[in-house]
């Protein structure tokens, strides 16, 4: 009897079962997708990069699993918000509360059930999905990667198996507590303010200099290395607790008294809104802001860790490639390629020296990095110093008798030949035309290419370095060493890294509104009543629906602020390992708003089905 009436049930509320589902699926399939990668030792042993970090994903699962009880949290609250009122009519009609609290228990594990068996389903299509979708775009190949993963789902479901009966008990023994009155009446108790008076002040101030200290350790992280990170991640998540409890309230009680703005339409009741549900959403909100910190954050760092294979390539070698006596088949793939700058070096080797025109080198003058400033900057510029004729390397046995070629020169000189062939690695000695026309010894040519955009051209990059092989046959793979080598293996070290931020990234903000949303939608109902009077004292649909854009985008937009700015300034705890951190910094900021934005027109779509009247 008692399931039937608990299917009853569920049909009853059907519309905003369908919510809380939904939701529950995305929470499990995001956990299941996590555990893909947390769980699969043949992944992590694979792929280097990811098993040298292997304990951010264990940090990272306990972190999710936390997130995740929140959630299923604010979950169950929406859910017995529903039928609160109904539970509350069984009781007053003669129902045993043994029997309401059974009844609550069945529907909680059915709902759980359901969510629990398609969310899986659910999360293998996203890891299958987007995992590979990943790695095409990375060009990473992760072996031992397997989106239906017989451990991951094992663990996935003895968690959240255990973590509904939890729920399941919990809601029972909070039903149990509630009275008749309470269970009929709920909606109408404004939340407790847990800051009163001057600790209001107290609270607020530590929280500002807890997150001072917070942002401090992450600017200094390379002096306070792993200490910097504890710091940095203790104080500011309770900074960040400590700053919504305190500031949000004051902030929106200022806002109240604040004739101007309260005055204005219906303002008035948008505030006392506000006010009468600010202090229950604190908690969430900081957590809201805790997740955009993490989820923005991951992304920002896969991209900087993308970029910094670029970089770090560009900085080992200047030119995108550099060729010593281009083959016909050579020629074809060059002139195909529409270089920036490029430029063409005759030069001749005998037993002593390697011989540079200086008018090649005038006509194109070389290129090299030259520090600016501390840290990592460098800009890159021509050489423009004398080059006198007849001078030669510093380590040059003649360099007593010759004129040294300048620092400047042989760095770029040297930066400009291709080391892996022995004829260059003989000592540099600069003549003119004439002498090079009258000097005996091997001839040849070097040229040299720069691109607006070296990843545009990667395989034909590929295509060079093969003939190169085939051009010296005695020199193997690992022994060229040309640009996209070196690009092509920091990037292979850093994908691993790139693949985990995007994946972390999209799972944490995927939750992060989630949280929200379910926490507003819980406290729907109870504002049912209220939207009802005001639509029968004549005020709009119009302007209600104004009413709640306006308070959904303040409960949405303090969070976006201050977990924006945890991800702008965190992003100084890669600037020692990355050479820019902050590299196309506004693509993530984009993908975030992009899905808070999403979330949010949901929320207020969803909302205002529930607390708007049914037109007549």
């Amino acid at each position: 009897m008692l399931f039937k009436l608990s299917i009853s049930g569920v049909k009853s509320k059907l519309k905003d079962y369908i919510v809380l589902l939904v939701g529950l699926v995305m929470s499990i399939a995001i956990f299941y997708m996590f555990q893909t990668l947390a769980l699969n030792k043949t992944f992590l042993e694979a792929n280097t990069t990811i098993k040298s970090i292997g304990y951010v994903f264990q940090t990272g699962s306990v972190l999710l699993a936390i997130i995740t009880f929140f959630y299923m949290f604010y979950a169950n609250s929406f859910m017995m918000s529903l039928r609160r009122k109904e539970f509350g009519m069984y009781i007053t009609l003669g129902a045993k509360k043994n029997k309401i609290i059974l009844l609550m228990f069945i529907e909680i594990i059915i709902i759980g059930a359901a969510s629990l068996l398609i969310g899986i389903l659910v999360g293998s299509g996203l890891a299958q999905g987007i995992g590979k979708l990943l790695m095409k775009q990375l060009d990473f190949t992760a072996n031992g990667y397997h989106a239906i993963y017989i451990p991951s789902m094992t663990v996935t479901f003895i968690f959240f198996c255990l973590l509904f009966i939890l729920s399941a008990i919990i809601n029972s023994i909070k039903l149990s507590r509630i009275s008749i009155l309470q269970l009929v009446h709920g909606d109408t108790y404004a939340d407790s303010i847990l800051i009163k008076g001057k600790m209001t002040g107290i609270v607020a101030l530590f929280s500002l200099i807890l997150l001072g200290i917070g942002y401090a350790s992450m600017v200094y992280l390379e002096k306070l290395k792993l200490l910097g990170i504890m710091i940095a991640m203790l104080s500011t998540t309770a900074g960040t607790y400590l700053f919504f409890e305190a500031f949000l309230p004051l902030f929106v009680k200022k806002l109240k008294a604040n004739k101007t703005y309260n005055e204005k339409g219906l303002n008035a009741f948008t505030f006392a809104q506000l006010n009468f549900r600010i202090n229950g959403l604190t908690k969430v909100l900081a957590t809201v802001a805790m997740l955009i910190a993490l989820g923005a954050g991951a992304i920002s760092g896969g991209l900087a860790f993308k970029n910094n294979a670029m970089i770090s390539a560009d900085r080992f070698e200047i030119y995108d490639s550099v060729i010593n006596n281009p083959t016909t088949e050579e020629m074809k793939i060059l002139d195909d390629i529409p270089f920036k700058e490029k430029g063409e070096y005759r030069y001749k080797v005998d037993d002593q020296f390697f011989y540079y025109v200086k008018e090649d080198l005038k006509k194109y003058p070389p290129l090299i990095y030259v520090r600016s400033g501390e840290g990592n900057t460098a800009k890159l510029k021509r050489v423009s110093k004398n080059l006198p004729v007849g001078s030669v390397s510093a380590y040059s046995h003649e360099n007593k008798q010759n004129t040294i070629i300048p620092e400047d020169w042989q760095d770029a000189l040297i930066n400009m030949q291709p080391i892996y062939i022995d004829d260059f690695n003989k000592p540099i000695k600069i003549v003119d035309l004439k002498m090079y026309h009258e000097l005996q010894g091997k001839a040849g040519v070097i040229f040299t290419g720069r691109t607006d955009d070296f990843i545009a051209y990667t395989k034909e990059w590929k295509k060079l370095d093969k003939l190169q092989l085939v051009k010296y046959k005695d020199i193997k793979a690992d022994g060229i060493l040309s640009k996209y080598k070196i690009y092509h293996e920091f990037y292979t070290v850093s994908s691993g890294a790139v693949f985990m931020g995007f994946f972390l990234g999209f799972a944490f903000l995927a939750m992060m509104a989630s949280c929200l949303m379910f926490k507003i939608l819980s406290g729907a109902t109870s504002d049912i009543t209220r939207y009802q009077m005001l639509r029968k004292i004549g005020v709009r649909r119009e302007i209600l629906t104004k009413s709640i854009y306006k308070e959904l985008f303040f409960v949405f937009l303090i969070p976006a602020i201050l977990g924006m700015t945890h991800v702008l300034i965190g992003m100084n705890i890669f600037g020692f390992i990355l050479i820019d951190p902050y590299y196309h910094i506004c693509l993530p900021i984009v993908i975030f708003f992009t899905v808070y934005t999403a979330y949010y027109l949901i929320t207020v779509h969803l909302y205002k089905g529930i607390v708007m009247p049914k037109k007549i």
